[in-house]
């Protein structure tokens, strides 16, 4: 669930923590100070009050900070927050009741006691799969890690492992190529396992800003913006969904390599070896730069086994970089990039279509699924409770075995030939409503986003798709879209784009723009537009309740020349805020949009919505 959203369901006493931690990184930094002034002119206010939008956008700025802040946090011996954090970065626990954590909290307590016994054996064990030089670099890590916990002891001070130690310790692992879970075990090893009180890991979680705690819903958040950062704080480069992706495109040899490598039993089936390597914490970058390949191979041969990979498997044309390690880190960025987007790739309507014809054709997904992402609720085949666990149509694809999945293409009609999940999402796909899903990036022509959620359409003709879109958001809204009417008044020099007819010769007009640039700035030529469409009207006995004109955004200067016009009743719609009263309507009582709402310069989104809920 997106940060914005989770401030919006919480009192500001329990959002006081996080605000905190924001508010001193903004005072012991001028920089930042500076772009979060931006943010705060129009309004004046402090951090404190501002609306929560804007508190999403002021942590973007700050995340960096943040991220330090919480590393600094693993210094403290006790803290468990590599524990923690492994389980509330999990796909599926970003929302949680708290009794439900607890058990989590416990069962990952057990686990991680039976893997250290068990790691302690091996160490021991003659037999043992483990390697001698593998042994040798557990040792290794383990003794450099003892050294830097016990050596205060020695020293009569409390046990604790400094940035300087850590930053050392680090290092060492990466270069003997540990896993998270390898670096935890022997971690563990060392300073053993205590179980806190829940209620005490929930404040400690809550007061370094990690999770958000509703008292009223009794419910741990955290924010898709959280959970990313988390991650980096952990070196996970990329979410479980993705790795799973990649992994899933390996032969069997190639995933018992790693398996082996990484001490994890490849007597297990090939999907049970891929779910424990992702758990392990294997690296990505290092998974691509070393083990998906045979022995031997040069470094050209590793390029073009990395490009199929991404064209034939992950279906990525043309990765970006030279070099192995910059086409490494494009991929992440591709992947960073998709899992930011909101847009689910079909429509949410096709996405409810999918998920009651799933569990139709395969009646045991639901508990698959829930079992797999740790979910508390009995029923969860479900397109808004999925996405609020950023859980999109294609996740769940991805976790179901090839015979389900032929199966199902049968059971619905699915073609058949090509990829299976591509041909999928396609036939649940729902045009319209993932026109206007994209509604926004039509509004700024973003062209190549269009095309990676699925939209295929020309660039010339986005500025009529902007307009469709639009007309179609405002018969929704209930309005009288005359086209009739506005063929009548339109001449060959004044075609207006849309035309309401509120009846009793009252009308409302409305332009549409699209626009790459940021800000929207053509006040002069659009203005000199609108007012031809207003003679033309007054001209016809037509009286003009209001003049919307609809565009992505607008520049200050745009604002500023509309509010010095006197000759029109003009107001200014972006295009996500058009979007967003559209829905709220929907959940309204009202069959008809009350318009007299339209009264500002800059139509006020906020004070709209709270409006249509009452």
């Amino acid at each position: 669930m997106k940060l914005e959203k989770i401030l919006d369901r919480l009192s500001s006493i329990e959002k006081n923590s996080f605000i905190k931690i924001i508010d001193n990184i903004i005072s012991s930094n001028k920089d930042i100070a500076k772009q979060v002034e931006k943010i705060l002119v129009p309004t004046s206010k402090s951090i404190k009050s501002v609306d929560n939008q804007n508190i999403a956008k002021i942590f973007d700025l700050t995340s960096p900070e943040f991220m330090d802040f919480i590393k600094a946090e693993f210094q403290e011996a006790s803290s468990q927050l590599d524990i923690l954090i492994d389980i509330i970065t999990r796909d599926g626990n970003c929302i949680m009741k708290q009794d439900w954590f607890s058990r989590l909290y416990d069962a990952e307590l057990k686990q991680l006691k039976v893997k250290i016994k068990n790691l302690s054996s091996e160490f021991e064990n003659d037999k043992s799969e483990l390697s001698e030089s593998r042994k040798r670099d557990y040792k290794i890590y383990q003794s450099c890690l003892s050294t830097a916990f016990h050596n205060d002891v020695a020293n009569n001070r409390e046990a604790k492992i400094t940035s300087d130690e850590l930053s050392i310790i680090l290092t060492l692992s990466k270069v003997l190529g540990l896993s998270q879970e390898e670096i935890k075990l022997i971690n563990y090893s060392i300073l053993p396992v205590k179980k806190t009180e829940i209620l005490d890991v929930v404040n400690n979680l809550k007061n370094i800003g990690v999770i958000f705690y509703s008292k009223k819903e009794n419910t741990i958040f955290v924010a898709d913006e959280m959970v990313r950062l988390l991650r980096k704080v952990r070196k996970k480069e990329v979410a479980d969904k993705f790795y799973r992706r990649t992994l899933k495109l390996l032969r069997e040899p190639i995933i018992n390599s790693i398996a082996k490598k990484h001490n994890i039993d490849r007597k297990l089936s090939y999907s049970e070896k891929i779910e424990e390597i992702i758990k392990e914490g294997v690296p990505y970058t290092d998974l691509l730069l070393n083990d998906i390949y045979k022995e031997g191979i040069n470094l050209t041969e590793k390029k073009k086994t990395l490009n199929e990979l991404c064209e034939k498997g992950l279906l990525i044309p043309n990765l970006k970089g030279s070099t192995l390690n910059e086409k490494i880190d494009s991929l992440i960025q591709y992947f960073e990039a998709v899992e930011k987007d909101e847009k689910v790739g079909i429509s949410i309507d096709g996405y409810e279509k999918l998920l009651t014809e799933l569990n139709k054709s395969l009646p045991a997904l639901n508990k698959n699924l829930k079992d797999h992402f740790e979910l508390q609720d009995e029923y969860v085949l479900k397109a808004d409770f999925l996405l609020d666990y950023n859980i999109k149509p294609r996740d769940i694809l991805d976790l179901i075995d090839k015979a389900d999945i032929e199966k199902f293409k049968k059971d619905n009609g699915v073609k058949l030939r090509g990829d299976d999940i591509l041909n999928i999402l396609e036939h649940y796909k729902d045009v319209e409503n993932l026109y206007l899903e994209n509604y926004e990036n039509v509004a700024y022509r973003n062209y190549n986003q269009l095309k990676e959620n699925g939209i295929q359409i020309k660039e010339s003709e986005l500025g009529l798709k902007f307009e469709e879109l639009t007309r179609v958001i405002f018969k929704g809204l209930g309005f009288n879209v005359d086209e009739q009417l506005k063929q009548e008044l339109n001449t060959s020099k004044d075609l207006m784009d849309i035309l309401i007819n509120l009846g009793k010769n009252e009308i409302i007009i409305i332009e549409c723009k699209t626009s790459k640039e940021s800000g929207y700035n053509k006040f002069s030529t659009v203005s000199r537009q609108l007012k031809s469409y207003q003679n033309l009207s007054l001209k016809n006995n037509l009286r003009i309740v209001k003049i919307l004109l609809v565009a992505p955004e607008f520049s200050d200067d745009f604002v500023t020349d509309c509010e010095m016009d006197v000759e029109m009743n003009l107001s200014l719609l972006t295009a996500s805020t058009l979007l967003n009263i559209y829905e709220a309507f929907k959940e309204s009582k009202y069959q008809e949009f009350p318009y007299v709402l339209f009264r500002d310069i800059v139509i006020n989104q906020e004070r709209i919505i709270k409006a249509l809920s009452k």
